[in-house]
């Protein structure tokens, strides 16, 4: 990708915070700034209860629906809304009711992966504007499909990796890209904690409370167990994206942000279960290496050992001709070329992410508002999060078949390998195959 591209999108996204963004697609219809933005959040066992807590941090903002397959996340995501002093919304636990309403306006979308995009697509159909949970795909095609659908339908698609909203980050990307550390070289991303065991799942009885066949959405029909709802998911390769879908992509798309690169042209993976004999299928210890031909990210994961003692946790480092810069949640320092720190930890230090509360959202949510509002072009533009989410596909097919991916930098398609490329599009429930 063309870096003076890369550097008008970054100074987009800088703008962002202040004055807002210029207006970009025509057919997007313009709010008044006393206007009421109606929303439905759809999934609310976790994830979505901070979606309620961002958005009703925000101006003239009904929630009139809540959405979920369990009467439990239904209660929960209700009571969250009423707790903040909002006005009781409709339970709803099929989504394709609710977007049968002309009221809404948007919807955010916390689902479990399989159907952040099926949920996506059918919104934009609806006429819907959209924020959706990272990774925003379970797979190549469905990440096509669903920047495909944004564009047909003109909608603010905005993809959840928040981290393109907070301050403390646009403060580390744009040192970067002052030249604070001088010219690029690479980047290693980091994630680690430890995972226990899921055990071996029992079929059981559906619990009364939750429909399963809706969760399933349209995954093809499996039986239900004890160990898979509502978090286990992630692990199996029918429903989720393993570590990488859950949290390399937030990593990775630090580092494509800081490195402005675009596709790789070769993925490669080492790792494996290492911890537990269980039923997870993917990985819980890694390596992921992005090679973009003149620069590289890494990408290091390991659920199997939290490795306290190295104080690892989710971080990213990039390293140029010039020195060092180490970014975290709180915020980024810089070291020269011999590891002296010339800058100490910068940023607001403040910020909670993941944990639920919704701060770490708050400027995501009042971007996705404000360019439904007036039309601007989101911080995590959908295609934008896609090709971040790629990185996260493209890795996990090289886990899948033990193999190096070799990526056609200017189509995304992969190269030579029938068996990865097979992996890229995964079976449908009939009639739920999503199309543009």
């Amino acid at each position: 990708m063309n870096s003076t591209i890369n550097r008008r999108v970054f100074l987009r996204q800088s703008a962002a915070l202040g004055a807002g963004l210029a207006a970009w697609r025509a057919g997007v219809p313009a709010f008044a700034a006393s206007q009421k933005i109606v929303l439905a959040v759809i999934g609310t066992n976790a994830r979505g209860l901070a979606h309620i807590n961002g958005l009703l941090a925000q101006p003239n903002v009904e929630i009139a629906y809540i959405c979920d397959v369990d009467d439990r996340a239904l209660a929960k995501g209700i009571k969250a809304v009423v707790a903040k002093g909002g006005k009781a919304p409709k339970p709803q636990k099929d989504l394709r009711r609710l977007l049968e309403d002309k009221s809404v306006d948007a919807v955010t979308i916390a689902t479990p992966n399989h159907w952040h995009a099926i949920a996506a697509i059918m919104a934009c159909q609806a006429g819907k504007h959209v924020y959706v949970e990272k990774p925003g795909s379970h797979d190549q095609f469905e990440s096509e499909t669903l920047v495909a659908a944004a564009k047909k339908h003109d909608r603010v698609v905005q993809m959840g990796n928040q981290r393109r909203s907070m301050p403390t980050f646009l403060e580390a990307m744009k040192a970067l890209h002052d030249g604070a550390i001088g010219r690029l070289l690479n980047a290693r991303c980091y994630y680690t904690r430890y995972r226990s065991s899921i055990g071996r799942g029992k079929v059981v009885p559906v619990p009364a409370e939750l429909d399963y066949t809706l969760w399933q959405g349209a995954a093809p029909e499996r039986p239900y167990k004890d160990n898979l709802i509502h978090y286990n998911w992630h692990w199996f390769w029918h429903w989720g994206n393993g570590e990488l879908g859950n949290n390399a992509v937030h990593a990775l798309d630090l580092a494509r942000w800081g490195l402005q690169v675009d596709r790789p042209k070769r993925v490669t993976w080492g790792g494996g279960r290492y911890l537990c004999q269980d039923d997870q299928e993917t990985p819980d210890t890694g390596l992921a290496a992005f090679d973009f031909g003149d620069k590289l990210i890494t990408w290091e994961q390991s659920s199997s050992h939290g490795r306290a003692a190295e104080k690892l946790g989710f971080r990213v480092t990039f390293y140029g001709e010039g020195g060092t810069m180490i970014v975290t949640d709180p915020g980024h320092q810089i070291y020269d070329v011999k590891g002296k720190e010339i800058v100490g930890l910068k940023g607001k230090g403040d910020v909670d992410v993941g944990k639920g509360s919704g701060s770490d959202s708050v400027e995501h949510f009042a971007n996705f508002l404000d360019c439904i509002r007036n039309g601007g072009k989101p911080n995590a533009w959908i295609e934008d999060g896609q090709r971040s989410t790629m990185y996260c596909h493209y890795a996990n097919l090289a886990v899948r078949t033990g193999r190096t991916i070799n990526i056609d930098q200017t189509t995304g398609a992969v190269i030579g390998d029938p068996e990865a490329s097979a992996l890229t599009k995964r079976e449908y429930r009939p009639g739920w195959e999503p199309k543009v």
